[in-house]
């Protein structure tokens, strides 16, 4: 297995279709979300694509939105999906960790954001996040909104 981070111009054609149909396989299909997954955020500049390979198959994906595209001096984790063949094996867990270590590396000093899905949150706790906010309902999923704070 191998991790790759890459801004959409990076990305090859096989990868982004990739990383797209995942995305679709996990909040479309899955979880009967249908939504607009291509939003013009994948391809601003300050946005990375963090991709979990095994051998040619893509296993787990996030998209790491720098500061400013969408609030002031805050990043945001977003797109957070992995393979359901790929599930329980700590691959959740491990992709939030690669996803704040480029974070720190790229964006030190800003507040890390995200809308989790509330039965995933606990994770999110246990890394560092809190909860911001009430619950919310977005796609007929409770979610929350969640941050970590900056680092100084």
């Amino acid at each position: 297995m191998y991790w790759q981070c890459a801004a959409f111009n990076e990305l090859s054609l096989v990868e982004l279709y990739k990383m797209l149909a995942l995305r679709s396989a996990v909040f479309v299909v899955e979880q009967d979300c249908a939504y607009q997954d291509l939003d013009g955020v994948d391809c601003d500049p300050r946005v990375f694509h963090l991709n979990l390979w095994r051998g040619q198959q893509l296993i787990a994906t996030a998209r790491l939105i720098g500061p400013d595209v969408q609030a002031p001096n805050q990043v945001w984790i977003g797109r957070v999906a992995v393979l359901y063949e790929a599930r329980g094996q700590g691959l959740s867990r491990q992709l939030l960790q690669q996803a704040l270590d480029k974070i720190h590396h790229h964006w030190p000093h800003c507040a890390v954001r995200l809308n989790a899905q509330q039965y995933v949150a606990a994770l999110y706790e246990s890394m560092g996040f809190e909860v911001v906010g009430e619950t919310y309902i977005e796609d007929g999923i409770p979610h929350q909104m969640m941050e970590l704070s900056c680092k100084d």
